[in-house]
């Protein structure tokens, strides 16, 4: 791995952001206001993972092969990228993302091993996240044992929703064993939602908000004065609205015709679901909304996937519209949220009944408000910053240690 990176020269904070597929990382000063360095590894189970990395200079550290094609390997690379550079060395505390609290963890937490034992208990609710998640942790508590290292749960912005979209119609004794409708995306949701604030005043974070974190992952959240009231997530990051290669909600009788049709079991079930389905499974080309995009002129199942999904994500606001009893600002964030105009388009012209109308000209140009001036409804593209949301909740909680 080649020489060149950034290099802090003083007290820092570490934000770890490990998704299925990708671990991003962010080096802030050590109050969690500048941000320094950042970088990502990207296609962890494939053979062309890599990392790449930025300083907040612009400055580009040479693109970095990952050996190994595994999660434990690419995290073992990261944390060696980032030792051999001393990126690790003035940090002051660490903040890792996990996708899964359960139904104990409403805010940020100081990381035990009494906490990961908890986490270990409910792997089952995240397969997808929370192993490879839980070993990041431990391999970065090893080369860093004498600093702070805090857990940012994703599942804690909706912690505290209503009791009405926190139930699953399953038989009430499950819910003893804390099964339930978490909700996930909290930690962008939460960043939006003070960006919203800081942009647009209180009153429109305080209104009727619905913000759609429209990506790999995608999902959707309807706010109230500023706090979840409901979301398309439900137990596990799989449902919801489609995504690129999860399915979205399911008729639960598909598992059962499956297994019996089609000789699918259990775990067969649980892949396709999660990594065949969506956007991937509906085009059988590409799980990427870029790629179908440029092909659905000329291919159907690409046009039908591009469809279907702006046709989901338009019913979902649709009917968090209804929960909210109108909508007065509608956000969009993530990586198709932030960077495809044509889907942000389709989905808002399914939205005309509500009065959300487009400006053509400041949605084509990414603007920060993207609908016209007579929109009943104000539209928005904030670029979300899951990290900075980390970096903030491990500083807070190293200052009070």
């Amino acid at each position: 791995m080649n020489a060149g990176s950034p290099r802090p020269d003083a007290a820092s904070v570490l934000a770890i952001n490990a998704g299925s597929s990708t671990i991003r990382f962010a080096l802030y000063d050590a109050g969690a206001a500048t941000l320094r360095a950042r970088g990502k590894i990207e296609r962890i189970g494939s053979h062309d993972a890599t990392l790449t990395a930025q300083s907040v200079a612009g400055r580009n550290a040479p693109a970095c092969a990952i050996d190994g094609i595994d999660y434990a390997s690419a995290a073992g690379a990261l944390i060696d990228w980032l030792d051999q550079r001393r990126l690790l060395h003035f940090a002051k505390a660490v903040g890792h993302r996990v996708v899964h609290g359960g139904a104990q963890y409403g805010s940020p937490e100081r990381i035990d091993d009494t906490l990961l034992q908890r986490l270990r208990t409910i792997s089952d609710y995240s397969p997808e996240h929370l192993p490879s998640a839980i070993d990041l942790i431990e391999r970065f508590r090893q080369r860093l044992p004498d600093i702070p290292h805090v857990a940012c749960f994703d599942t804690a912005f909706h912690h505290d929703m209503p009791r009405v979209a926190r139930l699953l119609p399953i038989p009430r004794r499950f819910e003893a064993k804390g099964i339930r409708r978490f909700g996930f995306h909290g930690l962008s949701y939460q960043f939006l939602i003070e960006e919203l604030e800081r942009v647009a005043g209180i009153d429109a974070a305080r209104g009727r908000v619905i913000l759609a974190h429209l990506g790999n992952g995608s999902s959707l959240a309807a706010l109230r004065h500023g706090k979840s009231v409901d979301t398309s997530m439900a137990f596990t990051p799989a449902g919801g609205v489609p995504m690129s290669t999860r399915s979205g909600d399911l008729d639960p009788g598909l598992a059962w015709y499956f297994a019996r049709a089609e000789n699918i079991g259990t775990e067969q079930f649980h892949h396709m679901v999660n990594r065949e389905s969506g956007l991937l499974g509906i085009s059988e080309t590409s799980a990427d909304m870029r790629d179908l995009l440029a092909l659905e002129a000329t291919d159907v199942r690409a046009a039908e996937a591009v469809e279907f999904y702006c046709y989901q994500i338009a019913k979902c606001v649709g009917a968090f519209a209804a929960a909210l009893g109108g909508l007065d600002t509608l956000v969009f964030a993530g990586g198709i949220g932030e960077n495809a105009p044509v889907i942000r388009q389709r989905v808002c012209t399914r939205l005309e009944f509500l009065g959300v109308r487009i400006d053509p000209g400041r949605n084509a140009s990414n603007d920060g408000v993207i609908s016209s001036d007579g929109s009943a409804a104000t539209v928005r593209m904030i670029r979300t910053d899951e990290e900075l949301m980390i970096a903030r909740a491990a500083q807070r909680l190293a200052i009070h240690a």
